[in-house]
């Protein structure tokens, strides 16, 4: 059977490959540590599913409003207007099957053929086939880590074309944890309103900050880009949720009707029961969100002091989300059984069969140079991995 030229376009998800083949070497025997799945390991808080257990035995199982139902949005109004300083009404807030499918509607409603959208590297690996998917073009923006994997305006400003439509700008960062301060954002800001690009912001991460850092987004320091950009979010990281699929993006109301209706032939509403539970998540007590976060931070400082502790191998402290993105360029050039180790793809494969430790290429993520661990797993993992990982790269011609 031929497929459409579309289907031959998608890629599948480089992380979520890692995450099952981990799972199939674990359930043939292999004793694997998976540092590939980009979800909390902490269960969903129990307020949380108290009020999915509650929609469940009033029968609010039936389908719901496309977009949301009016106090999920409500909910999310009130968390953009308490932690961002955005005010939003109804009509400009959609709530969809997570994050991924927030930003799959938008960008199927805002580029076509010709578009470009710049999309910065490293970079979270669905961004680029969610442009190409919409027709658009994406233009890889690389950025360094002496930066900390940020843009920089002048960088920013090169790039763009007169074929540009938009940004996509992810802060925490998925893969590298980096985030942006207020000041870099208000440069980056400065850039975008003179061009007039629209800008995507993905904060799905926004909640998981570290060293007391305080979340910014572009369109709070400036809100003259209000009119012109849409802000991502969910629940799935945050409240350890990402099961339950609840996403939503805010914006201008003609950007959200069109991607609302789009929704309406694609998924219809999200699940009814995961939206009272979100409801109860974005309205609860902050407190359980700040608990998992000191644990994070903690895991944090031990993986990357080990990493660091690697010959060879050198590890950026993440701001943020709940990522490492250590350069392994180090170890390119060492050998193993018979064969010389040259990219990240190498160095991936060498670690799942020298040492039973399942990591994410960075070529995945746009840089050949690294590689991405995810710590959202137990710190008896994160330290026998660690050991694994040291032991086998002691092990290397």
């Amino acid at each position: 059977m031929k497929l459409s030229p579309r289907a031959t376009l998608i890629k599948p998800s480089p992380t979520l490959a890692v995450t099952a083949k981990a799972a199939a070497l674990k359930a043939a025997g292999r004793d694997i540590v998976g540092f590939g799945a980009g979800e909390p390991d902490f269960d969903t808080p129990e307020h949380i599913k108290q009020a999915a257990v509650e929609a469940i035995r009033a029968g609010f199982t039936k389908y719901t409003p496309v977009g949301g139902i009016d106090d999920l949005k409500d909910a999310i109004i009130a968390k953009l207007i308490r932690d961002n300083g955005l005010a939003y009404g109804r009509p400009e807030i959609m709530v969809s099957c997570g994050a991924k499918h927030s930003l799959y509607n938008v960008a199927q409603v805002l580029f076509g053929d010709g578009d470009e959208v710049i999309v910065p590297a490293p970079y979270w690996v669905s961004y680029p086939d969610l442009v190409v998917l919409a027709g658009g073009t994406p233009v890889i923006l690389p950025t360094e880590e002496k930066d900390g994997f940020k843009v920089r305006p002048e960088a920013l400003r090169k790039a763009v074309t007169a074929k540009t439509k938009a940004l996509i700008l992810n802060s925490p960062s998925n893969p590298t944890g980096s985030a942006y301060t207020e000041a870099e954002l208000k440069a980056l800001a400065e850039v975008v309103l003179a061009t007039g690009i629209l800008v995507i912001t993905d904060d799905i991460y926004e909640k998981i900050l570290y060293d007391e850092r305080k979340f910014a987004n572009i369109v709070s320091v400036d809100g003259r880009l209000k009119d012109q950009a849409i802000v991502v979010n969910g629940v799935s990281k945050a409240y350890a949720m990402t099961g339950w699929r609840i996403g939503y993006a805010a914006g201008p109301r003609e950007v959200i009707k069109a991607a609302t209706d789009l929704q309406s032939q694609n998924t219809s509403n999200p699940t009814s029961i995961a939206q009272k539970a979100s409801v109860a998540a974005l309205n609860g007590d902050p407190s359980v969100v700040d608990a998992m976060v000191v644990e994070f931070q903690k895991r944090r400082d031990v993986i990357a002091a080990g990493l660091n502790a690697v010959p060879g191998v050198s590890c950026r402290l993440p701001e943020g989300a709940f990522y490492v993105f250590p350069n392994v360029e180090g170890l390119f050039g060492r050998a193993w059984r018979g064969k010389t180790l040259g990219s990240s793809t190498d160095v991936t494969e060498f670690l799942l069969e020298e040492a039973n430790v399942a990591v994410v290429p960075g070529i995945a993520f746009g840089d050949d140079r690294f590689i991405r661990l995810s710590y959202a797993t137990s710190m008896k993992n994160i330290e026998e991995g660690l050991r694994r990982f040291a032991k086998a790269v002691a092990s290397l011609g």
